[in-house]
């Protein structure tokens, strides 16, 4: 990458700027969606701190098509009293906007629920004009528990990070799966869904289980039910893509043991079941993100260090995810203090690639920054 990838990422960048002023405020996990040609909403959450601030609501900001700065920001989602976090905004097939996040129920992650919001009319300045709101509540059955035995089976031994008194890691997921009051709460957002037609895939994590799940809706978003668990030793956050043979491709966030590297796992029934995850050659540790560009060139943008979020690192795939390739560092910090975390990314309607990401710097000074790019001016 070197020299030239920066000079070439320099020339690629048509904007970069900050959706509204450095804060204290904890401002976090930003999604993004193009609502009409040029008309963008980003969505993140904001308070004094995440789980354990009961002052966390969801934001959001608009920009108008023609328009070269943000709106102010304004309330999308609060639940008094409750964290609201981790928000995801989309369209389906039919123009309703999506609002998905997570109330955090005790401030425990494990306890979160899923809330969603839908509105018709959203091409505003302030917030869309919501029309229904309501909680997403799924129910694994005890096929959650075969699976999540089966999988971890396959995988090879490990019992790291566990005293020789105590049951193994695999061990305490395998029980704690058979416990329908723990595999039925807990799920959470942060990527964007895969949406084909009426047919929406919504990809979750889970704390307690350190590992993912799938949200699937067959008809528009209208209803919900749950894939079989994606199953792995620290396989959160998936980001989806599907292949011309069908597969689709999740990559993850590795909360795992050492060394961290993006997960991977491959359904080939449409998202119902997942591969046990493997470990990438992709050091990870905060966030990945991906898109496909066209059926020749895959985007990737994650943290793709060991030790911290100061770099945050825009890869290519030409072979459908298998291998991948490093263009542009989007952020590198040289002291190692600054956080780039939790990015969207989206092509927008004029064919340049959108990224809204986490930006706390050093001096913890915090916003969502917003970036504007044509990536095949990297290829």
């Amino acid at each position: 990458m070197g020299a030239q990838g920066q000079e070439r990422l320099e020339k690629a960048v048509s904007e970069s700027a900050l959706i509204f002023p450095l804060q204290k405020m904890h401002v976090h996990g930003s999604s993004l969606v193009e609502v009409a040609g040029g008309h963008w909403l980003a969505v993140w959450f904001q308070g004094s701190g995440e789980r354990t601030a009961d002052d966390v609501k969801i934001m959001g900001a608009t920009r108008q098509n023609g328009q070269d700065q943000w709106s102010e920001p304004f309330v999308m989602a609060d639940t008094p009293g409750i964290p609201d976090c981790n928000p995801v905004v989309f369209l389906n097939d039919r123009g309703k906007l999506f609002l998905i996040w997570i109330a955090v129920l005790a401030n425990r992650w494990e306890q979160s629920v899923l809330r969603v919001k839908t509105a018709e009319k959203y091409t505003g300045n302030g917030a869309p004009k919501w029309s229904w709101q309501d909680n997403i509540f799924l129910k694994p059955g005890e096929e959650f528990a075969q699976e999540v035995d089966l999988r971890l089976s396959s995988l090879p031994q490990s019992t790291a990070g566990w005293a020789e008194y105590a049951r193994p890691y695999d061990e305490q997921i395998k029980s704690a799966a058979k416990d329908p009051s723990k595999r039925g709460i807990g799920w959470m957002t942060r990527i964007k869904p895969l949406v084909e037609g009426g047919r929406i895939i919504l990809p979750l994590y889970s704390d307690g289980f350190n590992f993912s799940m799938m949200a699937i809706s067959e008809d528009h978003g209208r209803t919900w039910r749950p894939s079989l668990p994606l199953v792995g030793r620290g396989p959160i956050q998936p980001a989806l893509a599907r292949r011309q043979n069908g597969d689709i491709l999740a990559l993850m966030r590795d909360s795992g043991d050492a060394p961290a590297r993006v997960h991977k796992s491959i359904s080939k029934d449409n998202g119902h079941t997942w591969t046990a995850s493997t470990k990438t050659a992709i050091p990870n540790t905060a966030s990945v993100e991906m898109i496909k560009w066209d059926e020749g060139h895959w985007l990737l943008l994650g943290n793709d260090i060991i030790d911290g979020r100061y770099q945050l690192t825009l890869y290519i795939s030409e072979d459908e995810g298998d291998a991948w390739r490093a263009l542009a560092k989007i952020e590198e910090d040289s002291t190692k203090k600054g956080r780039f975390s939790y990015p969207s990314m989206l092509r927008g309607t004029d064919d340049q690639l959108h990224i809204t990401y986490s930006y706390h710097l050093p001096d913890d000074e915090k916003s969502i920054k917003y970036v504007v790019l044509d990536p095949e001016l990297l290829f």
